[in-house]
């Protein structure tokens, strides 16, 4: 091959994601050749000149480098046109809303989601006249039913689920969505970018708590938006210009070191993933074979009535499992706190392993709801430890209490 058609080749092809994750939008520092991205603390910036901003950069509510590095790689990952990086997961989300929704409007959310998620919509957004109807949108038919034609402008989808990991078709949903001339978003956050790609399935924006797995080590808090290349609805053409006016209009940006934090766990996120799915797999076959243990709950399992779809859009199955105990609640509430290396707290996707109860902590806010969560269910967060020493400790607790 001559040296020409070589070079040709390497251009035509997309580096890859861990080359992405590392390099794009972190060009080495101009000025000291720093191969890592500086940390502009920094609030304000000299003009040249009245309107004379060096690189766009004004004030860093409105833009900041840091941040703009950020961004700039997560939308490479996600294989989006734009992202924008915000305060918290929850910050990104309801600005996302906000900029793309007015009152009179509906949305369908998943009727297995994150508790400050369904929070936002069942007490913020209705204050503000945005209507909701929850569905079960593992199964199609239940979104075509939920959808109300003319003012359904937004479908929310989370796969895998919190806590209760469903699976819902994206490309099939993208499809229902767009015939009823709404959006598609998901929440990619239990995935990460690295299992799954929702963009390249259709969905029109995803979102992420950058908190969990892309920050990963339980160090920051954060949260990203990220706008499809392609938007099918064409009322929904501008999302990106719209959320990046919301974004710098109502505020809640990341800050340059929180950008720094996620920008550093990105670079590990596919060897952290690998890692993470492993370890996952071994602690499901040892759930599913212990006497106090009713039901597991892992997209990995064939017999997760989501399994065939997760393995056709998911590149591995993911590190979170859930559980049920036959004992009932109050044993489960017991078991979560009597682990030594799993720690009980709330969050997910950090280096080490956690463990809750959700009816009790994450998912207390939709007690009494058709989104209550089972009261023997335990959610775990599987760490890159070593994953004998993880199953050890489960087994302890589930002997004495189970």
């Amino acid at each position: 091959m001559s040296e020409q058609k070589a070079s040709t080749d390497r251009e035509a092809r997309e580096p890859g994601f861990s080359t992405r994750a590392i390099h794009v939008g972190q060009d080495p520092d101009p000025t000291t050749g720093a191969v890592v991205t500086p940390i502009y603390q920094v609030s304000t910036y000299k003009q040249d000149g009245i309107g004379g901003f060096r690189g766009g950069y004004e004030y860093s509510r409105s833009a900041n480098p840091t941040r703009t590095a950020l961004e700039t790689g997560f939308a490479s990952l996600e294989g989006g046109d734009r992202a924008f990086a915000f305060a918290s997961g929850l910050a990104g989300q309801d600005t996302l809303l906000r900029a793309l929704l007015k009152p009179g409007d509906h949305v369908v959310v998943p009727s297995d989601a994150y508790g400050g998620t369904y929070r936002l919509f069942n007490k913020v957004l209705t204050t503000w006249g945005i209507d909701h109807t929850i569905a079960a949108l593992a199964d199609p038919e239940a979104l075509r039913a939920a959808i109300r034609p003319g003012s359904t402008k937004l479908v929310w989808v989370e796969t895998p689920t919190n806590p209760l990991l469903g699976i819902a078709d994206i490309e099939t949903l993208a499809g229902i969505a767009h015939d009823a001339g709404a959006l598609l978003v998901v929440d990619n956050t239990f995935a990460s970018p690295y299992l799954q790609q929702p963009l390249s399935l259709g969905a029109d924006i995803v979102t992420h708590s950058t908190t969990k797995y892309a920050g990963g080590h339980s160090d920051v808090v954060g949260g990203m938006v990220v706008v499809g290349k392609d938007i099918a609805v064409p009322e929904y053409a501008d999302a990106a210009d719209r959320v990046a006016f919301h974004q710098n209009s109502m505020g809640g940006v990341a800050g340059p070191m929180d950008s720094w934090l996620v920008q550093r766990g990105l670079k590990t996120l596919a060897v952290r993933m690998e890692r993470h799915c492993d370890n996952a797999e071994r602690v499901v076959e040892f759930l599913t074979g212990h006497p106090a243990v009713s039901a597991v709950h892992y997209p990995g399992l064939e017999s997760h009535p989501g399994h065939e779809v997760a393995a056709k859009q998911m590149k591995r199955f993911g590190g979170m499992i859930s559980f049920q105990v036959k004992a009932g609640e109050d044993v489960a509430a017991k078991v979560c706190g009597e682990t030594q290396l799993w720690t009980l707290g709330e969050s997910l996707g950090g280096v080490e392993s956690l463990i809750e109860h959700p009816g009790r902590m994450t998912h207390a806010s939709v007690a009494g709801t058709e989104l209550e969560v089972p009261s023997d269910l335990i959610r775990l967060s599987v760490g890159i430890e070593d994953v004998d020493d993880l199953i050890d400790d489960l087994r302890q607790a589930l002997d004495r209490l189970g």
